[in-house]
């Protein structure tokens, strides 16, 4: 049963407050650098506030889709087949800042790996789902696992082997929850982590971040000058933060202060409170994704909302832990809060679905 705007409210005003506090944050932490490359110190924060308008349009449009299209072939198929086309393209256009990760039209830009995550995962649900009695064969997973290799073939040319990882990984854990077995699994495993290896080593720059990030004080005014700034800006926070608007760290100090690294001038303007209050955010967000999935009607939207559930919060992890200097840098936006059009409309697509899922109640019926 299908009940329009009964959708999970605590979820929803999860997104709301962290896509409200992103907007702040993003202006805070990008104003100056605003002033001084464009002259308006407004840039990023208008372009950011476009992002939301169509991100969240996107989100109501979704909610109110009473058809079940994340479980369409058509739609799924369709979605996917567009996604690879928009990879490939992007590895046709002209770089930015040396990667192959955005295609630029009518004067914008958008990066279609943030499509492909989605598009992944719904393919994933639906193939795990038709399969289901079959999951005992591994090869009855042959299409899925063709396509997750096909995706991160492309993603990795990019290059970007954050999002190929986060990608295996996603994959892995919805055919855990779907039921496969464990040795298909570990095989799933040998077959991609040798990809990852391979692609570390040939990229020198993907080597030389993963040393630096180990000891970031052997270059520390190269490619171990993000970690370090990051860990000033997060450590100068203390308990309460400096104050609002009152980082030095984003004083072009800190590269990428307004994308990749905002939770470090979270950590320094808001300090030790700032930064777990966003971190329970983000649990709170995988509480109810959890909830949400528990209850869904059938085993395809199930995986769906966990796997779209597990996508943000794994990203937001990640960022979090390479901010703190856990991990090295990746490029992994930090969702709904980080500035980044793609991502933030992707994302709020994303929530879109889980939303209209969390709609979907099962029928019961009682004997008389």
């Amino acid at each position: 049963m299908f009940r329009v705007f009964d959708f999970d409210k605590t979820l929803f005003i999860v997104t709301l407050i962290l896509v409200l506090g992103g907007t702040i944050m993003i202006y805070s932490s990008s104003a100056i650098v605003a002033e001084e490359k464009f002259g308006n110190s407004f840039h990023f924060l208008i372009n950011h506030i476009i992002g939301i308008v169509v991100g969240f349009s996107v989100l109501f449009i979704v909610i109110k889709i009473k058809y079940p299209f994340y479980k369409n072939p058509l739609f799924i198929y369709s979605l996917f087949i567009i996604s690879i086309f928009f990879l490939i393209l992007s590895l046709i256009s002209p770089p930015i800042n040396q990667a192959h990760r955005w295609i630029r039209f009518f004067g914008l830009s958008f990066q279609p790996s943030e499509l492909a995550k989605i598009s992944l995962i719904l393919l994933f649900a639906y193939q795990i789902d038709k399969k289901k009695e079959k999951l005992h064969d591994f090869l009855s997973l042959s299409f899925p696992i063709v396509s997750l290799l096909i995706i991160s073939l492309l993603v990795i040319r990019q290059p970007d082997l954050g999002t190929t990882a986060i990608l295996i990984f996603i994959a892995g854990l919805m055919l855990f929850i779907g039921g496969a077995r464990i040795r298909h699994l570990l095989t799933l495993s040998l077959l991609f982590l040798p990809i990852l290896i391979f692609s570390i080593l040939k990229t020198s720059y993907q080597l030389k971040r993963l040393t630096y990030f180990l000891n970031p004080e052997q270059d520390p005014f190269g490619k171990g000058f993000q970690i370090i700034q990051s860990l000033i800006a997060v450590g100068s926070g203390g308990v309460l933060g400096r104050g609002l608007g009152e980082s030095t760290q984003k004083l072009f100090f800190l590269p990428y202060a307004y994308t990749d690294f905002i939770y470090s001038i979270i950590g320094e303007e808001l300090g030790f409170i700032g930064g777990m209050a966003v971190l329970i955010l983000f649990l709170i967000f995988l509480w109810r994704g959890l909830v949400i999935s528990k209850k869904a009607p059938d085993l395809c939207s199930q995986l769906v909302v966990a796997g779209l559930t597990f996508l943000i919060v794994t990203q937001a992890l990640i960022n979090i832990s390479m901010t703190l200097g856990l991990l090295p840098p990746k490029g992994i936006p930090l969702p709904f809060i980080g500035f980044g059009r793609s991502s933030l409309v992707c994302n709020l697509f994303t929530v879109g679905i889980i939303l209209n899922i969390s709609q979907r109640k099962i029928i019961k019926r009682f004997k008389k």
